[in-house]
């Protein structure tokens, strides 16, 4: 798995994180200031990026978490093989997968889309 180790203090909204061993998004981190007995904590919410689950963690601002090496790549529109599933060859690699498409999108053949990769797993943007 493509993934670097940071301190929480380094995180910071719309970054990339692992929680319960899933990327997230991040999209809330909050700060409570160091208490009588003990450092600072950071809550951490973040949202599935191939999964769509809300995810949350609270750990010490210097604690060390995971975060993944998403790459955003580019492809093309071999063709769409039904309203939810598309094959797209990549622009660099020029290897052909089947992805599932956004419901909110109409892809047609020819069409240059942008994705996110990460240990096999592909999300349209």
């Amino acid at each position: 798995m493509a993934r670097q180790q940071n301190q929480v203090r380094e995180l910071d909204e719309g970054s990339y994180v692992m929680i319960d061993d899933a990327p997230c998004k991040i999209t809330a981190y909050s700060t409570a200031k160091p208490g009588k007995h003990g450092s600072a904590k950071a809550r951490v919410e973040g949202k599935g990026v191939f999964d769509d689950n809300k995810r949350n963690f609270t750990q010490p601002v210097d604690a060390k978490v995971w975060v993944p090496i998403i790459q955003r790549k580019q492809g093309q529109v071999v063709s769409v093989e039904s309203e939810d599933v598309a094959q797209v060859m990549d622009l660099d690699t020029y290897e052909t997968f089947t992805i599932k498409t956004p419901g909110d999108t109409e892809l047609s053949p020819d069409d240059e889309i942008e994705y996110l990769e990460m240990d096999e797993q592909r999300k349209i943007v």
